[in-house]
């Protein structure tokens, strides 16, 4: 039996890879957003990782078999974190689920990327052309996973066939969809529409067809929303139940205040004391940075930005000199591999109590459950057999 969890009414950050990591997560709750989504985790690379918890500074990191981070998190972010896979297999998807439910409030499967990576792993949008694994993913996730789970796709060719995997997925039992408005189509799915690109307006008009023939779970519209007064005028067209944001998030991530948004360079300072507080790698933080200032590369500081090489540049550049001293001398900021994340003075994390036993023996008790549930089902067919013989 999964956890409550409303997404009912709620203003939510995106999934979107190598922005949201905890650094921009934190900063969006804290400047109003109600859910956070982690960017797609591929499930391999979780079930692979082990989980390690940093006493002193509450830092919890999950390290794979190349000893570098595959996902970082906080507790204080928990109960509104919802957690993106990336599968195309049901048990897989289980095995990640469970391995990171005790950090999370949610899962999400992401059925909606249309990147090359993911396509050809058959995850992502990939898997709208295959509803009935689709479907086996959710189902599995949902009766076993104990938490809430959603799903987050993307138009298809027309509003029908947008309807109906809609409905699919209501049945499996998840708590909500997520759809981005607009489509992906290519010679994957043997149709000759071009895909529609991030320039291309988005079609706001889908979400209403979509909430009149969805009624028992939350529709989370996605797309096009680049400024307040977005949100309010996209509730009142379609009547969806919350609204989630990615590109304008991406630009200036204080567009959850509802007071309105901040000026762009008092968002990059907080971003860049986030990140220093949970040590996020530098090449993560830069990147971040650089998305920020797209759409002001004539930014003097942006010039500077760009040829940095270290948080210790990046600080000087906007006068932080004195909280990255302190940063490192207290010990936040320590290498492992290529990595940066958040260590005690003593540069060890611990594991949590939580171990890799315990992890196991939740997977092998599911399997022993599948199994005894094949068993009598096996056992019905076999009575219905001789019945009508």
């Amino acid at each position: 039996m999964s956890t409550t969890l409303d997404y009912r009414n709620k203003i939510i950050l995106a999934p979107m890879v190598r922005i949201g990591t905890l650094p921009m997560r934190l900063l969006a709750l804290e400047y109003g957003a109600d859910l956070v989504y982690t960017p797609e985790i591929v499930d391999k690379k979780m079930i692979v990782s082990e989980r390690q918890f940093d006493e002193k500074t509450g830092i919890i990191s999950y390290l794979d078999n190349k000893n570098s981070v595959a996902f970082t998190t906080h507790p204080i972010e928990k109960s509104k974190l919802i957690f993106q896979i990336g599968t195309a297999d049901p048990d897989l998807a289980l095995q990640a689920a469970l391995k990171v439910k005790q950090d999370v409030a949610g899962i999400d499967v992401n059925c909606g990327c249309p990147k090359k990576f993911s396509i050809q792993g058959g995850m992502g949008a990939a898997l709208l052309s295959n509803p009935d694994k689709l479907k086996a993913i959710l189902i599995n996730l949902v009766q076993n996973c104990g938490l809430p789970v959603t799903c987050k796709i993307r138009m298809l060719s027309t509003k029908e066939k947008t309807i109906e995997i809609c409905k699919m997925i209501e049945s499996t039992g998840v708590k909500a969809i997520a759809i981005h408005c607009r489509s992906f189509f290519t010679r994957y799915f043997q149709l000759r529409t071009r895909d529609e690109r991030p320039k291309d307006p988005g079609h706001w008009d889908i979400f209403n067809d979509i909430v009149e023939n969805i009624k028992s779970i939350p529709i989370i519209a996605n797309g096009d929303v680049f400024q307040r007064s977005d949100i309010i005028r996209l509730k009142e067209l379609s009547n969806v139940s919350s609204i989630m944001i990615a590109r304008a998030a991406e630009d200036n991530v204080s567009i959850f205040r509802q007071e309105g948004t901040l000026p762009l360079e008092d968002v990059v300072i907080s971003y860049i004391k986030k990140a220093l507080e949970v040590g996020n790698s530098w090449p993560n933080t830069k990147y971040a940075l650089m998305q920020m200032y797209a759409l002001h590369s004539k930014e003097p500081k942006y010039k500077l930005l760009v040829h940095s090489k270290s948080y210790e540049e990046l600080c000087k550049i906007y006068g932080l000199e004195t909280f990255f001293e302190k940063a490192n001398l207290t010990g936040r900021l320590a290498k492992i591999g290529k990595n940066l994340i958040k260590f005690d003075g003593s540069n060890k994390l611990e594991n949590n109590k939580r171990n890799h036993t315990e992890y196991q023996s939740e997977v092998e008790n599911i399997k022993i459950k599948k199994a005894k549930m094949s068993d009598e089902k096996n056992d019905q067919y076999s009575t219905t057999n001789i019945n009508n013989i």
